[in-house]
């Protein structure tokens, strides 16, 4: 396992980080406990939640993420082993069940969400605390085309950053970070930390991957130039660059099988692009999720890759990716493919 630092030292974090938003859903504890277990004997050291986990986001299950997390911290007694990443829901009606009044990235909310997360997790502090996606109305979760409204009202990020400055000063968060973030924000971030003493983040959580390469427009000179590297989320878009869900193969128990409206990556120009990455790495004898994931972390601006499996298997062949050498001739056919279809599911 290669590791990164994220900060001033602060974190040093594996290349693969496991993400969990299946923990609850499609996964039991049991099971949770087990892909926990495999990841830190091969390595890695750094786990992302949020508040809303499991996903999709209910209200039923809303947490059990967190909880699997922290019974599993408390049964192995690794607390200290291990970096754990956290996030604060912003505004929406789709996450209003979240708390009894509105839900915005303010003191009442931040505080209140970061007290649930600790009890929820079992600790006394979070290793990286981040802004699931913005306050403000900007452009996120796939939407092109920004329109802007001069009457949105928001919480600024200098007010929002002063409340994660408390709760840094007060030893509960290490480090803080977003996600789902754009490049003017990053640097307004980045700004408001070095002209108002507030803690400056660490990192930007965004999706990324074949299908999806709207990070590598503005914000991967960002992410080197101010030093703010990527933690990418989705680097399978959902599975799909796999190959399972070809031809319209719905697997039993599969993500999109299971949750219908989730089709941010199967488009026609998505399927016909995944369908000449998959047989482009087929013909190499290569398997095209690990290509996915290896690619990625051949990046520069790219620190960590997430990876969310439901079962051991995926799991391992993921974090095997880490080792694989991508043949010359597949890295040519990638930069083939996409000037073919270049971004075809933002």
């Amino acid at each position: 396992m290669q590791y990164v630092v994220l900060g001033d030292e602060q974190l040093q974090v594996s290349r693969i980080c496991l993400g969990t938003m299946t923990f609850g859903h499609q996964n039991s504890e049991a099971e949770a406990h087990a892909q926990l277990d495999l990841a830190l004997e091969r390595g890695v050291n750094f786990i992302d939640t949020a508040e809303i986990y499991p996903v999709p986001p209910d209200k039923k299950t809303q947490g059990l993420t967190e909880q699997y997390i922290g019974s599993w911290l408390k049964a192995r007694g690794v607390r200290d082993k291990v970096v754990v990443a956290s996030k604060v829901a912003g505004p929406g009606e789709w996450v209003a069940f979240l708390r009894p009044y509105e839900v915005r990235l303010n003191h009442k909310n931040i505080v209140a969400a970061l007290e649930a997360s600790l009890q929820r997790l079992g600790t006394d502090y979070i290793d990286l605390y981040q802004l699931h996606w913005p306050d403000r109305n900007c452009n996120f979760f796939g939407k092109l085309g920004y329109e802007h409204d001069a009457d949105d009202v928001s919480v600024s990020l200098a007010e929002t950053l002063a409340v994660l400055q408390e709760q840094v000063k007060a030893g509960k968060v290490r480090a803080i970070g977003v996600s789902n973030e754009t490049p003017w924000g990053v640097m307004q971030c980045v700004r408001l930390a070095e002209r108002e003493g507030l803690p400056r983040i660490v990192a930007i959580q965004n999706p990324y991957n074949l299908l999806n390469r709207s990070f590598e427009v503005g914000l991967a000179e960002v992410a080197i130039r101010a030093h703010v590297p990527l933690l990418s989320y989705s680097p399978l878009a959902f599975g799909v660059l796999s190959g399972k869900y070809l031809g319209g193969a719905r697997p039993q128990g599969a993500r999109l099988t299971l949750y219908k409206g989730y089709k941010r990556y199967s488009n026609a120009k998505g399927q016909a692009a995944t369908a000449m990455y998959v047989e482009l790495c087929r013909k190499h004898n290569c398997d095209p999720a690990q290509v996915a994931i290896a690619w990625q972390l051949q990046q520069p601006f790219v620190g960590s890759v997430i990876i969310g499996s439901t079962t051991i298997e995926q799991l391992q062949s993921n974090i095997d990716s880490m080792t694989l050498a991508i043949p010359p001739a597949v890295l040519d056919g990638i930069a083939a493919i996409n000037t073919r279809y270049p971004l075809p599911c933002p």
